[in-house]
C-alpha cells in the first residue's frame, strides 16, 4: 500500500470519527426530554407566586396576587396563541390571541381581570396553584413540553430560589 493510500484511509476515518463525536454531543449532554425541549425553547417560566400573600379570602385581589411568569428570553417575538399552562391537576390556562415580544415578561394572573400586553388574566374565581406542592408546566400550541416549574414537597428544585410561597426562576 502507497503512502497516498494510507494517508487518504486515515483522513477518512478521521473525519468519521469527528462527525460521530458531533453528531453524538448534543445527545449526551441533555438527559431528559423534557431538559432537551426547555434548552430549544425560548419561552420559560421564569417567575412563580403560587401562595398569595395574606389571608386566602378568595377576594379577587387576593386571587390575583397569584400569578405565574411566562418570559420570552429571545430577540424575537413569539406567537403564544393556543399555548397552555397547566397545574397538576389539570387547571388549564389557554393563552388566546397574545403575542409575547422579544425579551419580555407576561404575568398570568389567576383571578378576573382586563388582559394588557404585561398582564392576563384566567378569570377564575378559585385558586389554581396549590400552596403546598404543584407543577406549572407549559406547553406549546401542539400539546408539546416547553417548560416547567416545581415547588413543595416531592418536587425536585432546581436550586435558583425557594422561600416557601414564591418560586423565583429568574435567569
Amino acid at each position: 500500500m502507497s503512502s497516498r493510500s494510507i494517508r487518504r484511509i486515515a483522513a477518512t476515518t478521521l473525519a468519521a470519527g469527528a462527525a460521530l463525536g458531533a453528531a453524538a454531543l448534543p445527545a449526551s449532554a441533555q438527559s431528559s426530554p423534557h431538559q432537551a425541549a426547555a434548552y430549544r425553547s425560548s419561552v420559560v417560566i421564569s417567575d412563580v407566586q403560587y401562595d398569595s400573600p395574606g389571608f386566602d379570602d378568595r377576594s379577587n385581589y387576593s386571587l390575583n396576587r397569584e400569578w405565574i411568569d411566562v418570559t420570552n428570553t429571545s430577540r424575537r417575538s413569539v406567537n403564544l396563541d393556543g399555548w397552555t399552562l397547566s397545574d397538576e391537576d389539570g387547571h388549564t390556562y389557554t393563552f388566546n390571541h397574545y403575542r409575547l415580544d422579544g425579551r419580555s415578561t407576561v404575568r398570568v394572573h389567576t383571578g378576573i381581570g382586563r388582559d394588557t400586553y404585561r398582564d392576563v388574566y384566567q378569570d377564575r374565581r378559585n385558586y389554581v396553584w396549590d400552596n403546598r406542592s404543584d407543577t406549572a408546566t407549559l406547553r406549546n400550541d401542539h400539546g408539546r413540553f416547553i417548560d416547567d416549574a416545581s415547588w413543595g414537597r416531592g418536587h425536585h428544585h432546581d436550586g435558583r430560589g425557594h422561600d416557601g410561597n414564591h418560586h423565583d426562576r429568574r435567569l
